[in-house]
């Protein structure tokens, strides 16, 4: 299949129209997606070509649009909703966590749940402490939610095509300091296992760096950074956190005998400590060194550039942690 170079908005984009034109009973809706082509141009060019019957514009009420997807999923439709930042699924927590997760085992199975909630989060930016969150951890306990993460255009494109087909409710983190990050996507590509879980983006032998989204390409650059050194860091995208496959990650620790885990969120809570217990449980023998998260302080994100810059974990922290279990 041949390769396109696309930024990361691109890649979305690109997702959203081939599964638009290939089913016409997919329709997305959000806040300011129309004309204006979304606040961070992820909808560029759709409301043009498919109007605004399936392109719908929403008011400022995600706990109403996030129902009312709800009810066309169940009726036939393939919504996918847009959550302008990740820190207002807060707003339609309950619609998510009450409603659309537990439905279709509520209903012994009998109805389907194809609903996609895309929400953009993510720090760096400078949006400050109420705009920068990635959210996971909010709803990573809940049985029922399928939860990716894309790390890059090709993982975007093909995870979001994955999870508009998809008969269950898949909740999809992007990250808007990646929206223009660029990279080769197989345009075309049919997404058959693109929701597989984690995979291995750099082989080493001497630890195993465990990241995601953002932290995916500040965990490659430690690696590099290691690698100068003499420490050989095996680096994987974790990809998808529900359901979460830790298998390949404790393979890689059987052969490194190190974990460090990296992500954007504060530590208690985060999807870094249950990766760190799974590891623990299947593969104790074989640690050489406690397991190590790299997270954010335990104090919201700030809007000072200088003091954001110095929360959000770098190449430099995470390949300080991996030189502390060497």
């Amino acid at each position: 299949m041949p390769t396109e170079e696309l930024t990361y908005r691109e890649a979305i984009v690109a997702a959203l129209r081939e599964e638009m034109q290939r089913d016409p009973t997919t329709l997305i809706m959000g806040e300011d997606i129309g004309a204006s082509g979304g606040p961070f141009k992820t909808c560029l060019g759709l409301y043009e070509e498919f109007g605004p019957a399936r392109v719908r514009d929403t008011p400022i009420a995600e706990t109403g649009f996030v129902g009312a997807a709800l009810g066309l999923a169940l009726t036939g439709f393939r919504p996918i909703v847009e959550i302008m930042f990740s820190d207002f699924l807060g707003v339609c927590f309950d619609q998510i966590v009450n409603g659309i997760a537990k439905h279709r085992f509520m209903s012994g199975g009998r109805v389907k749940v194809p609903l996609v909630i895309r929400s953009i989060g993510g720090g760096g930016l400078r949006f400050g402490a109420q705009h920068s969150q990635t959210g996971e951890s909010w709803m990573l306990s809940v049985p029922g939610l399928k939860i990716v993460c894309a790390s890059a255009p090709d993982v975007a494109y093909t995870m979001l095509k994955a999870a508009i087909r998809d008969d269950n409710p898949v909740l999809v983190i992007e990250h808007k300091a990646l929206l223009s990050t660029k990279g080769d996507v197989a345009i075309g590509t049919e997404p058959d296992g693109a929701l597989s879980g984690p995979k291995i983006l750099r082989t080493g032998s001497d630890a195993t760096i465990v990241a995601s989204l953002a932290m995916v390409p500040r965990a490659l650059a430690a690696a590099d950074l290691l690698s100068a050194g003499g420490i050989e860091a095996e680096v994987i995208d974790i990809r998808v956190l529900r359901p979460m496959d830790t298998r390949p990650i404790c393979k890689s620790v059987r052969k490194t005998h190190r974990l460090v885990t990296v992500e954007e969120q504060a530590q208690v809570g985060g999807w870094g400590a249950e990766v760190a217990a799974q590891v623990v449980h299947e593969a104790f023998d074989y640690l050489d060194a406690p397991p190590a998260r790299v997270c954010l302080p335990d104090y919201p994100l700030p809007y000072s550039p200088v003091l954001e810059d110095a929360a959000l974990p770098s190449p430099e922290a995470i390949a300080a942690a991996v030189r502390a279990l060497m």
